[in-house]
């Protein structure tokens, strides 16, 4: 059975051109679903619709969220139809499955006081603060994933015409365009933080492309962004749980309560499809307050 696991992620990689972390993704609920079938001793040829039902009850009694057993189950439909097609398996009994229902969950985001106050947490002018600042000014200037802006080099800014050149999902490039903010605080970080934190490396290569640097010259990771993040949350006094992603989410909305079209944000956020988009269609209750004091002849 693991043979074809891993002729799977082979498949995904060189024709499907998947990223690590979306394969990584696939290969994690993939395994999952190949241990269970060892476990009840049946081989993938055998798998049937009461297996994957049986499966699929499993997945609920371990207590998984719908969003996250619909992924799982999204990464098998895929899996078992290349198996079909590979004439590995005779009939693809996955499509008689149904995915759960999902529930339809707002994104949290923060409004502009509390964006504001989280922007303005970072003080002082150590090289780290600076390279925080400009993060937050980033992300939130631009909307981009926290593995979009981990992955930027120095070359990925273009000052003149305020365009950032992100990778996004699958390797697509798409430009993000920043304001004066975030010019500043990125300026002040690479003519002064950048290259302090550059002369940490113990190689100390003046060419090294990474744009964020951690304490030691090299690369910052995701999981330092979050912990940064969490740092100027708690210094902001902001009380709720913000990952990076509620900082997309902020940008997305600030811009479509603004009066920004559709279209545009879906463009901004680097989303294949508008239906992805859709769900920053709702405002904020500031933003219906605001309508209705200057719609309704009576406010």
């Amino acid at each position: 059975m693991r043979q074809y696991q891993a002729y799977f992620l082979k498949y995904l990689e060189i024709e499907k051109n998947y990223s690590t972390k979306t394969i990584a993704a696939y290969d994690k609920d993939i395994g999952q679903f190949l241990d269970f079938l060892q476990h009840h001793k049946r081989a993938l040829s055998d798998t049937d619709y009461l297996t994957l039902r049986h499966y699929l009850a499993a997945l609920h009694a371990d207590g998984l969220r719908r969003v996250t057993i619909g992924r799982k189950l999204s990464a098998l439909r895929t899996f078992l139809r290349y198996l079909h097609r590979e004439k590995i398996l005779t009939t693809n009994t996955f499509s008689v499955v149904s995915t759960p229902r999902q529930g339809k969950r707002l994104p949290h985001f923060l409004y502009f006081s509390e964006m504001l106050a989280l922007l303005s947490a970072p003080s002082g002018d150590s090289p780290l603060v600076a390279r925080d600042r400009a993060i937050l000014e980033l992300l939130y200037a631009t909307g981009i994933r926290v593995g979009e802006l981990v992955a930027l080099k120095t070359g990925s800014i273009d000052f003149d015409g305020r365009l950032l050149l992100v990778y996004g999902k699958g390797g697509k490039e798409r430009l993000a365009p920043f304001g004066n903010f975030a010019a500043q605080s990125l300026k002040a970080y690479l003519e002064g933080g950048r290259r302090e934190l550059l002369a940490c490396r113990k190689d100390a290569d003046p060419d090294f492309p990474a744009l964020f640097l951690n304490r030691f010259g090299g690369r910052l990771s995701d999981r330092s962004v979050r912990r940064i993040l969490d740092k100027y949350v708690h210094k902001a006094g902001l009380t709720h749980k913000i990952s990076p992603h509620v900082l997309r989410h902020s940008f997305a909305t600030h811009l479509l309560n603004a009066g920004a079209d559709l279209r545009s944000v879906q463009e901004l956020l680097g989303h294949g499809n508008v239906s992805s988009t859709q769900i920053y269609t709702h405002v904020s209750r500031e933003r219906l307050k605001e309508v209705y004091r200057q719609a309704h002849p009576r406010a």
